[in-house]
């Protein structure tokens, strides 16, 4: 009976291909994790990194603002629908990025703070919020993603540019939102001039200094890099730290 049960597992496994059993001992011998994230950026990349997240068994953590694509239309339109389906389903997380990828600029005078959209209406124009028209910002992309995909967002933020204060989380945290930056080693670099942050050093520098516990973020396109970073280097990266003995994870944070 015991040699019964173990059969239909052995076929299972004779059945993966190579790579994926590799994939399974890499992920059960890891002993660091790492949580790569995602920003929407102009998308340009967007299937790029789904197709190796896909193929590398992995799961990441994306922030969504309805920003420009490099379609022409914004990431939150109907026509990307299909593809926050994909992604839902595959079994990665998401969070706000401000629904029209809001910049924190200082704090204001009594409780408010001063902010401009980059997109919207008010694009460009630097005004106050307070916390109730803030939280607004941040839940409108999860309204919009429940709309899109039927499912809610994880109660997690990131403030464009990653400039944020004390006050600007709090604001999140009030309305119900973990603010979640990343560390210094997790800046991948894909928004720097392709010039003087060729993408061999990029992927070098990640793949030797990220350590275990740290948030990476890139995004799914960039319209100033001149050689776009995910095509040359999400895939190495990833492989050069499954090969340091990491796992990957998705946000929030676990309690352990």
């Amino acid at each position: 009976m015991r040699f019964q049960r173990v059969l239909p597992r052995l076929l299972i496994l004779a059945a993966l291909s190579g790579s994926s059993i590799t994939a399974i001992a890499q992920e059960a011998q890891c002993k660091k994790t790492v949580y790569l994230t995602f920003d929407t950026g102009n998308m340009s990349v967007a299937q790029t990194v789904a197709d190796i997240l896909y193929r590398q068994n992995v799961k990441a953590t994306f922030f969504l603002a309805n920003e420009k694509t490099n379609r022409g239309d914004f990431a939150l339109d109907d026509s990307w629908k299909a593809y926050w389906q994909e992604r839902l389903k595959e079994g990665h997380h998401f969070g706000s990025h401000t629904y029209d990828h809001v910049y924190f600029v200082k704090d204001g005078p009594s409780g408010e703070i001063f902010a401009k959209p980059q997109f919207g209406p008010r694009a460009g124009i630097t005004s106050l919020y307070n916390e109730a028209s803030y939280c607004r910002e941040i839940r409108r992309v999860d309204d919009r993603f429940k709309e899109l995909t039927g499912s809610n967002l994880q109660r997690i933020w990131r403030a464009p540019g990653g400039k944020i204060s004390p006050r600007s989380v709090k604001m999140g945290n009030l309305c119900g939102y973990q603010h979640i930056g990343w560390q210094p080693a997790g800046f991948l670099g894909d928004e720097l001039s392709s010039q003087t942050h060729p993408n061999q050093m990029l992927l070098d520098k990640a793949s030797s200094q990220i350590q275990d516990g740290d948030i990476t973020m890139a995004h799914l396109g960039i319209w100033s890099r001149k050689d776009p970073w995910a095509p040359a280097v999400l895939e190495h990266l990833i492989v050069n730290l499954k090969a340091r003995g990491f796992c990957f994870a998705t946000l929030p944070k676990q309690d352990k």
